[in-house]
């Protein structure tokens, strides 16, 4: 199988580089197209106002002057046209919990391979240190993916806990839990005195009840989180149409 893979850390990201030698290692054939920068909460966004110039490096790999949307769009319809089976994203360095995914780039690049009829995976290391965790955690569940049939338009968003393998407790299936407001952005001034503005560390966890993807980190647990592209409120349908019906 040949996996596409991208991230929103940037192309020379540590988490990247180590998701690929554990695929290729494990004999999957890959090919890799990222931002050439870090681009974390870049969301689905995409560049419109600018082309696009991939640039392949030493390592094959493909940096792109764009988001992780674009790099995973210009590689499936042009660089790797017809090449690739499935979209992975990561190894993100930092959690994708919750709320987390509305702007995660790494969620975003696994969502722009939804068109290819399997489902693309998100994967998220709830730290910086144990990458290689995290690959061989992939690389396990992988078999297993291959084999579960989902709806179309779903992604699979894994996180793991930052520990070593050996103390990993687990795999649970979860729901998405719920952080709280995001703190206000936080206001300085730059060196030529004018205002200026940094946006804040994400809100405090609201919602990590049994059965969220924040418990199971928690409790050492590999979170696998399905998220749909479909964000319609379907039991408001009904509701809001005999609201609205003269």
């Amino acid at each position: 199988m040949t996996l596409l893979l991208s991230n929103d850390d940037g192309v020379l990201a540590p988490g990247l580089r180590v998701l690929a030698d554990a695929l290729v290692e494990a004999g999957y054939d890959i090919r890799v197209a990222a931002p050439d920068r870090d681009l974390s909460g870049a969301s689905n966004s995409l560049t419109l106002d600018r082309p696009l110039h991939p640039v392949t490096h030493e390592n094959g790999f493909v940096g792109v002057n764009g988001t992780p949307t674009d790099s995973v769009h210009l590689a499936l319809n042009e660089i790797f046209a017809e090449q690739c089976e499935r979209v992975i994203s990561g190894i993100n360095s930092g959690a994708n919990l919750g709320d987390d995914v509305l702007y995660s780039g790494t969620v975003a690049a696994a969502m722009e391979g939804r068109f290819l009829g399997k489902s693309p995976v998100a994967v998220s290391l709830c730290g910086k240190t144990h990458f290689a965790t995290a690959a061989k955690v992939l690389v396990e569940l992988l078999p297993k993916i291959e084999t579960l049939a989902l709806p179309r338009n779903t992604i699979i968003n894994i996180n793991v806990p930052d520990l070593p393998y050996e103390q990993i407790t687990g795999t649970e299936i979860t729901r998405l839990g719920r952080r709280h407001k995001a703190d206000t952005p936080v206001k300085t001034t730059n060196p030529r005195g004018k205002e200026c503005y940094w946006i804040a560390a994400a809100g405090d966890v609201a919602d990590a009840g049994v059965g969220t993807d924040f418990h199971a980190i928690q409790q050492g647990r590999v979170s696998l989180t399905p998220v749909q592209v479909d964000m319609t409120q379907h039991s408001m349908l009904m509701p809001m149409a005999e609201h609205f019906t003269d």
